[in-house]
């Protein structure tokens, strides 16, 4: 197949279109300012056309009659709600999340030791414990196998895709890797 100009344009445009998806997917996630290293370090595109995305993702903010834009401090960034709904939003951020604090702590202890006992989960957590491993194991990101008098707890499979964790097998080492520069 002979490449033409138009063909080489279209490849072009098309991956322009997907390093722009990856750009407003960073600055979604990020939910602050980002410096230009901060972009380049999470999206291993070129300084030169990043600049030229974010100002493209500015531009389609503003016309596109969206909610969001992207503000500008120095040299920073950030994917922000227009200020007309940020009382909207404010009142949704501080309402109450998902879980409790005291049920994301149980889950985070869990997540961190496990296979761990119930009855150690009930020592640390007290009796509360037993309503939010209930509620873990009936959302089905908890697995429960009874030993002895007592239940064995461990993460089910559908966790690491409630929340997004990529490597099953041990999702906690493989962060504290990302974190130090891949020294366990």
């Amino acid at each position: 197949m002979e490449i033409t100009s138009k063909t080489a344009d279209e490849i072009d445009e098309a991956r322009e279109k997907e390093d722009l998806k990856k750009l407003e997917a960073i600055f979604f996630v990020s939910g602050r300012f980002l410096t230009m290293q901060d972009f380049i370090a999470l999206s291993d595109l070129n300084p030169i056309i990043l600049r030229d995305l974010i100002e493209q993702l500015k531009d389609k903010y503003d016309k596109d009659d969206s909610a969001l834009r992207i503000v500008e401090k120095g040299d920073m960034w950030k994917m922000d709600v227009k200020p007309e709904y940020s009382d909207l939003v404010n009142r949704l951020a501080t309402g109450s999340s998902e879980f409790s604090k005291a049920e994301q702590e149980t889950l985070a202890i869990i997540a961190y030791k496990q296979p761990i006992k119930q009855s150690v989960i009930i020592k640390i957590r007290g009796n509360k414990g037993y309503d939010h491993v209930k509620k873990f194991v009936d959302l089905g990101l908890l697995k429960k196998k009874k030993v002895g008098h007592t239940n064995e707890l461990s993460l089910h499979d559908d966790f690491y895709d409630y929340f997004n964790v990529a490597d099953s097998e041990n999702p906690l080492k493989k962060d504290v890797m990302e974190v130090n520069g891949g020294e366990g």
